[in-house]
C-alpha cells in the first residue's frame, strides 16, 4: 500500500499549468494513443496546460526505437491534423517540442524486468529533473491487464508515494464485466495504490455538454425548483449512434451493449440529472451525491423494465445495410445485444414516482446523446370548451452531440380568432454562442488527472452501484432461456418492444433528431 495521499501538492487550481510530471503510456502503439492521448497531450500544449517540465514514456510489446516511435506519432498526428478534434493548421512549434518530450521502452506487460527497466528510466537524471519524481500511469490497454500492470507496479515500488510526490493510474473502461469481477478489481488495485490515486476514465465525461448538465441546473434557478417529482412527468436518456460495430466485433460478442454503455456512460448521465446539489464543487463532494443517487435506484425487474435488442439487415438514406450477424468476426447465432433499454426508478424525496427512461444502441436512425426532461401536463378543465383537447407537455431537452445545446418546449397561442395552441421550441446551440476549441474530449480528463481533481472520475463504491443495478438484468439474460432478443432493423429507431416499455404508461419516446 503506497504512502497517505499527500495533498499539498494539489493546489493548482483550473486554468494554471499543470505541475512537472511524467506521463507513462501502457499500450502505446496502440490506437487510443495516436488517436486521443497523443493529440490531447498536443492541444494541452497548445493552450499552454501541459507542464513546463513534461516527459513522456511510451510502453509496449513492440520492438521500437525512440526515433521510430516519434514517426509512428507524427505521421498519426499530421493525418488527422485537419480533423473537427484537432486544430486546422499544425502548431509546429509545440508539436515538436511535445515529440522530443517522448520516448519509447519495449517491455511485454507480464514480465517484472520490463517495470525494472521502466523504474530505471523514471529515475534518470535527465527524466527525474523534468517530472520532479510525479508520474501518472495510463493504462491503455485491453481490461484483462489492468490488474497485472498495477501488481507489477506496486511490487517495483513504483506507485509508492511520498511528501511533495505523487503517483497515479488512469484505468480505461470497463471496470469489471460485473458486480464481482468490479469488486475483484477494486480489491485487486487498493492492494497497491490509495483510492485517490486511482482515476477511472469515462471519456464521455470529458464532454463540455456533459459537465455543463450540472451548471445548467444548479446556476440557474429558474430549473432548479421544479427539478422534482411535484413538476417533472419523467425523464428519457438517450445514447444513439449510426454506426454498428465496425471492427469491434470481437470485443462486442463478449460484452454487449449493456456492459458495454450503461454502466458508465448512461449512468453518469443519469446521476448528473438527479443528484442533489453538492456543498461544493470539490471533486468527493460531487462524486457523493452521484453515488447516492444510484444507490437509491430501485432493484430492476428485468423480465418487465428491460428490452434487448440486435441489428437486422435494414437500409438508410437508400442504401442497404447488413445486419449485427452479417458483421465480420460476429457468430450466426448470437445473442449479444447492440441494444438496450430499461426503464428505472430512484427512491428518494425528490424523485420517488418518476420513471427514468434509459436506451442506447448501434446502427440507429440518427447520432443522438440526450437528456429529456418531460414535464407534468397542465390540468385541462380551463380548456374543456375549446378547440384544444389537450396541451403538449414541456419539455426540456439537454443535446449532448452532435449538435451540443439544449432547447425548452413550450405552449403558445396560434394567431387567429379561435383558442389553439402551438408548441414552440427555444433552442440553445452552443457554437452560436462560445467558440470550441480543437478536442478530443481527453484534455479535460488528462488535464484534471495531473493537477489531482477526481471530479469527472468514478469512485470505487459509485462503480459497484452501477453493476449492481445492471447485474439482476444480466442474470436473466444469462440464465433465463426465454429472455428474449428483439430484432430493429439498422437505421431505425430501435425495436417495439422499447415502444411498450413507455406505451403502457401513456408515454413515448421522442423521435430521434
Amino acid at each position: 500500500m503506497s504512502a497517505p495521499h499527500d495533498l499539498e501538492h494539489e493546489a493548482i487550481a483550473h486554468g494554471q499549468r499543470a505541475p512537472a510530471c511524467t506521463m507513462v503510456i501502457f499500450g502505446a502503439a496502440g490506437d487510443l494513443t495516436k488517436r486521443l492521448l497523443i493529440p490531447a497531450l498536443y492541444n494541452l500544449a497548445r493552450t499552454g496546460l501541459l507542464p513546463e517540465h513534461f516527459a513522456l514514456i511510451g510502453m509496449d510489446r513492440l520492438e521500437m526505437s525512440d526515433a521510430a516511435f516519434r514517426a509512428h506519432l507524427d505521421a498519426a498526428l499530421r493525418a488527422f491534423a485537419a480533423d473537427k478534434h484537432y486544430a486546422q493548421a499544425l502548431d509546429e512549434t509545440h508539436w515538436n517540442e511535445l515529440l522530443q518530450r517522448i520516448t519509447y521502452l519495449q517491455g511485454d506487460f507480464g514480465e517484472a524486468q520490463a517495470y525494472e527497466r521502466l523504474r530505471d528510466k523514471l529515475a534518470a537524471g535527465e527524466l527525474a529533473q523534468r517530472s520532479a519524481d510525479n508520474v501518472l500511469f495510463y493504462l491503455a490497454v485491453a481490461a484483462r491487464f489492468f490488474g497485472g500492470i498495477v501488481d507489477h507496479l506496486g511490487a517495483a515500488g513504483l506507485v509508492t508515494e511520498a511528501p511533495g510526490r505523487w503517483r497515479r493510474v488512469v484505468v480505461e473502461k470497463p471496470f469489471g464485466h460485473d458486480v464481482q469481477s468490479a469488486r475483484a478489481l477494486n480489491a485487486q488495485l487498493r492492494r497497491h495504490l490509495a483510492e485517490p490515486q486511482i482515476y477511472r476514465m469515462d471519456h464521455f465525461l470529458g464532454k463540455e455538454t456533459v459537465q455543463n448538465i450540472m451548471l445548467m441546473r444548479f446556476a440557474n434557478s429558474i430549473f432548479e425548483p421544479l427539478w422534482n417529482r411535484d413538476h417533472i412527468d419523467h425523464v428519457q436518456i438517450t445514447v444513439a449512434e449510426t454506426v454498428g460495430v465496425e471492427n469491434r466485433a470481437g470485443f462486442y460478442e463478449g460484452t454487449g451493449a449493456l456492459r458495454d454503455m450503461v454502466p458508465n456512460h448512461v449512468f453518469q448521465l443519469l446521476a448528473l440529472t438527479a443528484m442533489e446539489p453538492p456543498a461544493s464543487f470539490a471533486p468527493d463532494a460531487v462524486r457523493s451525491e452521484k453515488t447516492k443517487v444510484l444507490t437509491a435506484v430501485h432493484r430492476v425487474d428485468a423480465a418487465c423494465d428491460s428490452v434487448r435488442g440486435q441489428y437486422v439487415v435494414g437500409e438508410r438514406d437508400g442504401h442497404l445495410l447488413r445486419g449485427y450477424r452479417e458483421e465480420v468476426g460476429v457468430s450466426a447465432i448470437s445473442m449479444a445485444e447492440t441494444y438496450v433499454a430499461m426503464q428505472l426508478g430512484v427512491d428518494n424525496w425528490r424523485w420517488s414516482g418518476v420513471p427514468f427512461y434509459l436506451r442506447t444502441g448501434k446502427a440507429m436512425s440518427k447520432r443522438s446523446s440526450e437528456i429529456v426532461i418531460q414535464f407534468k401536463r397542465p390540468p385541462l378543465s380551463l380548456f374543456r370548451d375549446t378547440a384544444t383537447k389537450a396541451l403538449t407537455p414541456n419539455a426540456l431537452v439537454l443535446k449532448l452531440q452532435p449538435d451540443e445545446g439544449a432547447a425548452l418546449m413550450f405552449g403558445a397561442k396560434i394567431p387567429g380568432p379561435s383558442l389553439s395552441i402551438g408548441q414552440v421550441h427555444m433552442d440553445f446551440h452552443y457554437k452560436d454562442y462560445f467558440q470550441n476549441a480543437p478536442s478530443t474530449g481527453y484534455e479535460t480528463l488528462i488535464y484534471d488527472c495531473m493537477i489531482g481533481d477526481a471530479t469527472l472520475f468514478q469512485r470505487s463504491d459509485s462503480v459497484i452501484a452501477g453493476w449492481e443495478i445492471v447485474q439482476p438484468i444480466l442474470d436473466y439474460w444469462a440464465q433465463d432461456a426465454q429472455a428474449p432478443l428483439a430484432t430493429y432493423a439498422t437505421g431505425s429507431e430501435g425495436p417495439a418492444q422499447a415502444d411498450a416499455l413507455l406505451q403502457a404508461s401513456g408515454r413515448v419516446w421522442k423521435r430521434l433528431a
